[in-house]
């Protein structure tokens, strides 16, 4: 008979002793599973992109060196996570075993095609072999098995959209989500990285919120990507900026709202020290949002106290309720968005 684990993972945790999974420095990924664990057949991860941009750029942009860092983290630490950035990513795969004590709890059964929506960070993960290296998309195919807890949220694969296409919006899932639940109709949002999977998610759902008095503001470093989101109305106005020069930045943003500071401010920016460029647009009592897993808490706390800016600023979680299903939506009812990610990132 096979022993029950907690149900957050801590029995898989083997230093430092007493904190979880995430925090962990190194845990067990032998794949004999808990009964009250799932155990996965993975077929691609997908790295969070603060994290590959990190590995890649160590790697001098090569290929097979990139594979050799993922794997050396993975035997090291028993899960992906980045001792740099310290985030991970998710994963799709095939349910091959379910624990006995939870068969009769969860809608799943061995057969069915998952994106697991807990972070690679946790997942105790164990490759065999990396097949291929998706640089431009930050995916890693593999052959390789995973273990998801009792409290691991997952999503079954739609049927009406191709895999590769369902996992490119699932892995940015909690920030279009959490733009929905913050952006109100006549609101001015800034979105910062916004020509990527995530920024253009916000931007898309922005603009559902805003109605037609708001503004929806984007910036990037990529001019052809920003007109990409005009011509498809992903954004009322767009300019270029290098998010790591914060009055500019502000300077240009401000312009492109008629001189009024923001309500809101979204970055998923994947590189470090944009903290500041998402903090000086926002006007006192507005909201910033770091989804990006470069961004420095202390960093945005101190710098937001040293300019006097009375911002909520919201961590980045990756889950809100019905995240998946707010996510899938927009590549449903969007043909241009859809488009876009299926010449992209499938």
């Amino acid at each position: 008979m096979k022993k029950t684990g907690c149900r957050y993972g801590t029995h898989r945790v083997i230093s430092p002793e007493g904190v979880l999974p995430q925090a962990a420095l190194k845990i067990d990924n032998d794949m004999d599973i808990y009964d009250n664990e799932i155990l996965v057949d993975v077929i691609a991860l997908n790295i969070d992109s603060a994290s590959f941009t990190q590995i890649e750029e160590e790697a001098g942009h090569d290929t097979e060196k990139i594979g050799r860092k993922i794997m050396e983290i993975v035997e090291d630490r028993g899960k992906m996570q980045n001792p740099v950035t310290g985030s991970g990513g998710m994963l799709i795969g095939v349910v091959e075993e379910i624990g006995d004590a939870l068969k009769d709890k969860i809608d799943l059964k061995a057969g069915d095609r998952i994106a697991t929506l807990v972070s690679l960070s946790l997942t105790p993960l164990k490759i065999e072999k990396i097949m291929d290296i998706k640089k431009d998309i930050d995916r890693v195919e593999v052959e390789a098995k995973a273990i998801l807890f009792e409290s691991g949220i997952y999503a079954k694969l739609p049927k009406d959209m191709n895999e590769n296409l369902a996992l490119a919006a699932l892995d940015v899932a909690g920030a279009p989500a959490q733009v929905a639940k913050m952006v109100k109709p006549g609101d001015s949002v800034l979105i910062l990285g916004a020509t990527g999977k995530s920024g253009m998610m916000c931007a898309y759902e922005a603009m559902k919120r805003v109605g037609p008095t708001g503004n929806v503001v984007a910036t990037d470093l990529r001019e052809e990507a920003l007109e990409l989101l005009l011509k498809n109305r992903f954004c009322h106005k767009a300019f270029s900026g290098d998010a790591r020069k914060p009055v500019e930045v502000m300077n240009r943003a401000l312009e492109m709202n008629g001189g009024r500071e923001y309500d809101i401010a979204i970055n998923v920016v994947n590189v470090q020290n944009t903290e500041m460029s998402t903090i000086l647009p926002v006007r006192d009592g507005g909201i910033v949002y770091f989804f990006s897993m470069a961004t420095s808490f202390t960093k945005a706390a101190l710098g937001a106290e040293g300019v006097g800016k009375d911002v909520t600023m919201v961590v980045g979680n990756g889950y809100t309720k019905g995240h998946a299903e707010i996510t899938l939506q927009e590549l449903r009812e969007s043909e241009a968005l859809r488009k876009i990610f299926e010449e992209l990132y499938v």
